[in-house]
């Protein structure tokens, strides 16, 4: 079977539709999204709304439930604080409910496993950067795969006598071991590339493909400014950062 994950949308419109056309290309089976639908971005509706009719799986992100109300927004630096109560405008009721329901950490089967931050303590939002914070979502981990987001960089982390990471595009996925997989950003990468973020699995391969995708960044960025959110969501788009 193959999968298309994708995460950290951030109501960017134009990336995810061409994350959509590369999924279709590689004709995946299922849909699978890691959180953060919303935030930052100028079409959250639009964006979850797509998600909903892709009958994804999903997590939530800390953006998700901060605009549900289900998560304090004092710990989030100001741009953020400003994208949440925007986006909060936004959606009606029906859809902060929907968010709110959404779990934080899903498995599929005995195949995969799906969060946004870390499986260690999913409810803090931390972030897996460093051997030892995989370590402490591997341990935990129970399936041959665990895709997660949140950072917005790709990386994989591979359980051994020492966590070893790739940066690598072509992952491989060893049934008798355990990887992390972090999937990077649909709508706003932060390694240094602009290009929209995704991947593909194929579970009877044992393969994970990293895509990165072109889109039309200046509309992206004109629907930013033109909604009134702060400069920088807009302009850091061009940067990847």
């Amino acid at each position: 079977m193959r999968y298309g994950i994708y995460s950290d949308i951030h109501g960017n419109l134009e990336a995810l539709e061409a994350v959509l056309e590369v999924f279709l290309h590689e004709r995946v089976d299922k849909y699978i999204c890691g959180g953060d639908v919303v935030g930052y971005g100028a079409n959250p509706k639009e964006c979850l709304e797509k998600v909903l009719e892709l009958d994804s799986m999903l997590v939530a992100g800390n953006h998700d439930y901060a605009i549900a109300g289900k998560l304090k927004i004092d710990y989030f630096n100001q741009h953020a604080r400003q994208a949440v109560m925007w986006t909060r405008e936004q959606l009606s009721k029906k859809y902060k409910d929907f968010l709110a329901s959404v779990d934080m950490v899903q498995k599929l089967d005995n195949k995969l496993t799906l969060v946004h931050s870390t499986l260690s303590f999913p409810e803090l939002f931390d972030y897996i950067q460093t051997g030892y914070d995989a370590h402490l979502s591997l341990e935990i981990l129970d399936t041959p795969i665990c895709f997660y987001g949140h950072s917005h960089v790709p990386v994989a982390f591979f359980e051994g006598h020492a966590v070893t990471f790739s940066m690598d595009d072509e992952i491989d996925v060893n049934p008798d071991s355990k990887v992390l997989v972090n999937v990077g950003s649909v709508g706003q990468p932060r390694d240094g590339n602009p290009l929209a973020s995704c991947c593909v699995y194929d579970d009877e391969l044992g393969k994970v493909w990293i895509h990165r995708v072109e889109y039309d960044i200046d509309t992206a960025v004109e629907k930013i400014m033109h909604a009134g959110l702060p400069e920088i969501l807009a302009k850091r788009l061009y940067y990847g950062k």
